[in-house]
Order: structure tokens, then C-alpha cells, then sequence
């Protein structure tokens, strides 16, 4: 591993942590196009990727749990059927060829270019209700009863998270908090609290499927993971000060730009 390497590893480490602090996604999505850039083929990034978010998410958790935060039983109802499924994802994404995965790849951050918006649409509305809740006027209750039943709503929401943890290396924030906003009717601050602990679950899992197939490269998403704890400091303490439609707009162009990019890797021959 050359010092451009350890450049390259701790620097993307510090901008997924940067942007997941500030917007709440980040994560595999800055940190998989970066290890492809690197050189690394395409399951390693997704192997790794997922490595580094244990680093991220465990800390993250930690301290929500320290605070009184952290509500176990809710997180391991997602967590469970998200365990499943992210060694699903791990499968798939071992037996597809490289540039197949990365093209899947290039089309998820394309819909996520879309989907921060959708989720910050929802995150949005759920303050506005909140709000109603604290006020005088009460939220009728059809407005806070879960749309589908409980155990079904946390199936869908937990298995689809672990399936796209296994299969891309993310954490699945930007799919489960919207899910347990509109299925779950969760508060927002409860929805990221337990997403985040679910990623701690579909993390590792993911990670320890994929280090059964001899995936993982286990010092980089060292770097990339510790690079990420100090970008979550960053965040947390200067980008608030920036307007936020501004960070949200430059976030969506950067997915858009590396969804070209990792188009552009698959077609590349030696990819």
C-alpha cells in the first residue's frame, strides 16, 4: 500500500463521515466509488466498505446508548430479519460478475440521487407532525397509527436494509429511516437512533460473510472507518453552520458524478 493509497483511504474516510453526519447518508456510497478508484475490485469494495461502517456505526451507536438513547428492543426487531437478508445480499454480490455489480452499483446511487431528496421530504413532514403533537392541535389518530401491521413493517423495513448492506457495502439509513417514518410511524430522532444501531447489525453481518469468502482487506476499512469517525467531528461542529439546500444540492451532484464513474469503470475493459 503506497502513501497515495493511505492519502486516498483516509481522505474518503473523512467525506463519507462528513456527509453521514451533516445528512444522515453517506456511508458505502462515497466509500465504495472511492475503493474502485483505488484499484480494488468491486466485491473488496463492497466488503471493505461494509467493514469501515462497523467502525462508524458502533461509535455512533455507543454514544447514542451512553445518552439513554438507544432503545434495544426496537433495535433488534429490524436487526434480525436484516441479518438474513444482508447474507442474501453478500451471495449475490459474490457471484456476480464485477462490472454486473458495479453497473447495480451505479444505478443505486443514481436513485439515490433522487432518494435524499424523497427522504428529506419525509424527515420534513415528520417534524411538522411531531410538532402538531407538541402543540394544541392533536394529530388525528389515523395519523399515527402504522400502516401496515408492526412485525410486517419491520420485515420489509430491517430485510431491506441488510439485503443492500450485503450486496453494496452501505448502511441503509437512507432506505430504513423513511421506512420507519411512514410504516412504523416512529418519531424522526427515534428512526435515526435505531437505524443507526441496525447498521451496527447489518454491518457486521455483511462484513462477516464476506470475510468468509476472503473479502474483506481489513486495514484499509481500518482507515477509511477512522477516517470516517473524525469526519462525524467535522460535521458535527461546521457544515450545520452551511445552508443546507446548498450541501444537499453539491451532495446529489457528487452521487450523480460518481454514478458516471462507476458506469465508466464497468465499461472499462479491465475492470
Amino acid at each position: 500500500m503506497t502513501s497515495m493509497d493511505l492519502f486516498g483511504l483516509a481522505a474518503g474516510g473523512l467525506l463519507s463521515g462528513i456527509l453521514a453526519g451533516f445528512l444522515g447518508i453517506g456511508g458505502g456510497t462515497i466509500l465504495v466509488p472511492i475503493l474502485v478508484a483505488l484499484g480494488y475490485i468491486p466485491v473488496q469494495a463492497v466488503a471493505t466498505s461494509s467493514w469501515a461502517i462497523v467502525i462508524t456505526s458502533l461509535s455512533g451507536s455507543w454514544q447514542n446508548w451512553r445518552m439513554g438513547y438507544l432503545d434495544l428492543s426496537r433495535v433488534m426487531f429490524l436487526g434480525i430479519p436484516a441479518l438474513i437478508t444482508a447474507q442474501l445480499g453478500v451471495l449475490v454480490a459474490g457471484a456476480l460478475p464485477g462490472k454486473i455489480l458495479l453497473i447495480a452499483f451505479g444505478i443505486f446511487l443514481m436513485i439515490n440521487v433522487f432518494l435524499v431528496e424523497v427522504r428529506k421530504q419525509i424527515v420534513l413532514r415528520a417534524k411538522r407532525l411531531e410538532g402538531l403533537e407538541e402543540g394544541d392541535r392533536p394529530l388525528p389518530e389515523v395519523e399515527k397509527a402504522p400502516t401496515w401491521s408492526p412485525v410486517t413493517s419491520r420485515v420489509i423495513t430491517g430485510g431491506l436494509a441488510g439485503f443492500m448492506a450485503g450486496i453494496f457495502g452501505i448502511g441503509g439509513g437512507v432506505i430504513m429511516v423513511p421506512l420507519q417514518i411512514l410504516l412504523l410511524k416512529e418519531p424522526i430522532k427515534l428512526a435515526i437512533q435505531t437505524s443507526l444501531g441496525v447498521i451496527v447489525m447489518t454491518a457486521l453481518s455483511s462484513t462477516g460473510g464476506h470475510a468468509v469468502q476472503g473479502n474483506v482487506l481489513w486495514l484499509p476499512g481500518l482507515i477509511l472507518g477512522l477516517g470516517g469517525l473524525l469526519g462525524v467531528q467535522v460535521s458535527t461542529r461546521i457544515l450545520p453552520k452551511l445552508p443546507e439546500q446548498v450541501v444537499s444540492l453539491l451532495f446529489r451532484s457528487m452521487l450523480f458524478l460518481l454514478a458516471l464513474y462507476i458506469f465508466w469503470q464497468a465499461a472499462n475493459p479491465q475492470t
